[in-house]
């Protein structure tokens, strides 16, 4: 029996991990559940999963989820202490999927528990690398990357010949302006910006894939998974989400890990591993997709890949600043106080003021996370950033 733990359970890929556990209960102890505000999911999660721990990270929401679980033995606590006490439980293999900075505490305690952690929160190695890699070594920590994309390179690396790999190739969906004019961009709000073409997913990622952030951070993330240089890493625009990624190899081979665009399959792979599960996704049928096609992004339309990819150049605090300044940048477009190109304009804006500095604690790493959020903020309203 495994024991496991899910950090960010009532979210998008939390709540497909627990739909695996729950396709084979009997095979799972489930320590620890830590969710965000909506206690009735949680309550329910840590009921069916009989987890011995429920957190909700909303101080104000503890006497809600003990009411919800009275009579059912399982403990509750809430707030910022309880989710890194949670993280920081002994499991076999923990899950840390909570999003943005808020993640980063938790997911090193886990890191420091020396077991394996599947990793769907990229400030983790996007913000917090040098350190995150670091705590991994010193832990003998295994971190097994969730993201579809990375998950892919992953796997198709199954041979680990990574001295003989000469790039790795990230898809791109392309997301809902895949084809749009950067006028139709300017004028976009957020009910076309959240009308994602193909995946099912929350609104800051979902936000994300339509600027290709999401892409800009899963570059920086490579490199760290991967001990790539920037210029070994591409980015290809597949609107099928078939392919989610490829390795490209000295020989000239090309190896490419394709599935139906369901975030089970990699959580799946990273729960079992280096074994497999069944799951119950959809099964792809190449025939019925028929054709498979891929393009450059354009890098007029998507700027987010070039502030990506400087910030990993830049390295230091680069990277956390990039990642905290497109979180107030989502959530200031997703509040209609900038539009959807101010997004780009505002991070790069916070970039240019904040300039090269040095992150090697997680407490510097903080401490610049909070900056880039406080200039953002600032930098709302200045010309070419605020909504028209």
């Amino acid at each position: 029996m495994k024991s496991v733990s899910i950090l960010g359970s009532t979210g998008s890929i939390g709540t497909s991990t627990v739909d695996l556990l729950l396709q084979d209960p009997d095979r799972y102890r489930v320590v620890a559940l830590v969710g965000g505000a909506n206690v009735a999911l949680l309550a329910e999660q840590a009921t069916r999963l009989r987890a011995s721990t429920a957190v909700i990270a909303d101080d104000d929401k503890l006497q809600a989820l003990r009411d919800a679980l009275a009579g059912t033995g399982i403990r509750v606590a809430a707030g910022r202490q309880a989710v890194c006490e949670a993280a920081g439980e002994p499991a076999d293999w923990t899950m840390a999927a909570i999003t943005g900075a808020a993640g980063l505490a938790p997911t090193l305690e886990s890191v420091r528990g020396g077991r394996v952690v599947a990793l769907a929160n990229k400030e983790a190695l996007v913000s917090a690398g040098d350190v995150m890699l670091r705590a991994v070594a010193d832990a003998g920590a295994t971190l097994l990357p969730v993201d579809s994309e990375h998950n892919a390179v992953f796997q198709a690396m199954a041979d680990r010949q990574t001295a003989q790999v000469e790039k790795i190739v990230l898809t791109a969906s392309g997301g809902p302006f895949r084809n749009s004019t950067l006028e139709e961009m300017e004028r976009a709000g957020p009910e076309q910006a959240l009308r994602h073409p193909v995946w099912s997913m929350g609104a800051k990622i979902s936000i994300d894939s339509a600027s290709m952030f999401n892409k800009g951070l899963e570059v920086i993330e490579a490199a760290r998974i991967f001990a790539l240089s920037e210029d070994r890493i591409d980015v290809l625009v597949h609107p099928q989400s078939v392919v989610h990624g490829m390795v490209q190899y000295a020989d000239g081979s090309v190896l490419a890990q394709l599935g139906a665009p369901d975030m089970r399959i990699p959580i799946a792979h990273a729960l079992a591993w280096p074994e497999r599960i069944a799951t119950s996704s959809p099964r792809l049928d190449l025939a019925q997709v028929a054709k498979l096609t891929f393009e450059a992004p354009d890098p007029v339309r998507f700027p987010a890949l070039r502030l990506a990819r400087t910030a990993l150049r830049d390295g230091g605090a680069a990277p956390a600043i990039l990642s905290a300044a497109n979180e107030v940048a989502v959530e200031a477009f997703l509040k209609r106080r900038i539009g959807f190109l101010g997004i780009a304009r505002l991070v790069e804006a916070v970039m240019l003021r904040i300039g090269a500095q040095t992150a090697d604690t997680l407490e510097s790493v903080l401490h610049w996370d909070a900056e880039a959020r406080r200039i953002a903020e600032g930098e709302i309203g200045a010309a070419g950033v605020r909504a028209a």
